[in-house]
């Protein structure tokens, strides 16, 4: 009893992290592509109403990792855990961590913070300080520069393994090439994977080698495009949060914005990882296969009229989109009453929780 108490203790805690996150990825998401819909030419302009608007949506979006790690933070440790949260989080962002380091830094945010609170014994004049001075600084200043001098470093080397791999690559298979690539642009849904295969086709396209922008393309649209169709193959595997949450996540997908599927992502990290790879790599592959090329490094559905040959590109895009939601369905497991009370209650997991041998009790909804 004790593992499954550990186990619901560490989804509650992600959940709380993901539940604060949602409505930021939805509001940044819908501007950003709402700015592209007014302005086509957003990432050029440099006024408007697009560009106002796309802007507002880029800050919220550089927010998400510092929000989850945030929330995790708070979860753990309570409110003397939000202010390290925030500013850990900025790091993992920095050092290209993404939401999967955000997550890791949350944690060790609010474990530290149980331990000071625990263990850090001040004078009672100055025990008001605790949690707005003492324990916010130290556990910043601890957890920040671990973060920096040695967390941070696998992230690192990671993406530069990443990226001599696929500098390599290119003298190989087309279909295979493309395939690595494909998989990348979605493997972290906007995290540091994908910034990493970003850099390296948009250096492609300044060279006047367009084919591979159009992987990207297809890569970053499939994830919610897949889970989308999965949820129409199989709904009892979604929560109803689930459900709700594709609503927005797929019109910023048509935008070429991967973020709206992080909240369902994290809860099922492995499976739906695994089919979204799945089916990118089928359909980046086909798309250097098929000539499929992009001029212009980002815009979605909107700026696929000006590739080279886009109704292949839509095919491939179908392709790897119904592919990726087969798997998922396959695999997915189906959802208990346990997930729903679950996200019916993610909104504050601050809430007092009682796990007993029989069942779980979550108080104070």
């Amino acid at each position: 009893m004790e593992k499954t108490r550990k186990k619901f203790e560490i989804k509650k805690h992600i959940l709380t992290g993901i539940s604060y996150m949602i409505p930021l990825v939805v509001a940044a998401g819908l501007c950003m592509a709402l700015g592209q819909v007014i302005d086509s030419d957003v990432r050029n302009s440099t006024a408007g109403i697009g560009y106002y608007l796309y802007q507002a949506g880029s800050f919220g979006m550089s927010a998400v990792v510092p929000v989850i790690t945030a929330g995790v933070a708070y979860s753990i440790g309570d409110r003397p855990g939000i202010a390290p949260g925030l500013i850990i989080g900025f790091i993992c962002s920095a050092i290209k961590a993404g939401f999967i380091g955000g997550l890791v830094g949350g944690f060790l945010v609010g474990y530290l913070v149980l331990a000071c609170k625990k263990y850090i014994r001040v004078p009672k004049a100055i025990q008001g300080l605790m949690p707005i001075m003492i324990i916010p600084v130290l556990v910043t200043a601890v957890i920040a520069i671990l973060m920096y001098t040695l967390l941070g470093q696998p992230f690192v080397w990671l993406m530069n393994v990443l990226t001599e791999w696929i500098t390599g690559l290119q003298s190989g298979s087309k279909f295979v090439f493309s395939a690595v690539l494909g998989g990348m642009a979605c493997f972290d849904f906007g995290g540091p994977v994908n910034k990493t295969m970003s850099t390296f086709v948009n250096g492609l396209m300044i060279d006047g080698v367009i084919g591979p922008e159009s992987v990207k393309f297809v890569g970053s649209m499939i994830p919610p495009f897949g889970i989308a169709i999965s949820c129409l193959l199989t709904r009892n595997k979604y929560t109803k949060a689930e459900k709700e949450q594709l609503k927005a996540a797929v019109p910023m997908g048509i935008c070429m914005i991967t973020e709206g599927v992080i909240p369902i992502a994290a809860r099922d990290l492995f499976r739906v990882v695994f089919a979204c790879v799945c089916g990118s790599a089928v359909a980046g592959g086909l798309c250097m296969v098929w000539g499929t090329g992009s001029p212009i490094p980002h815009g979605g559905m909107l700026t696929v009229p000006l590739f080279t040959n886009p109704m292949m590109f839509c095919v491939a895009l179908a392709i790897g989109s119904i592919i990726t939601g087969v798997i998922l369905s396959l695999i997915k497991k189906p959802v208990t009453e346990e997930d729903e009370i679950a996200d019916l209650n993610d909104i504050d997991f601050g809430a007092n929780t009682d796990i007993n041998d029989d069942e779980i009790k979550i108080e104070n909804i």
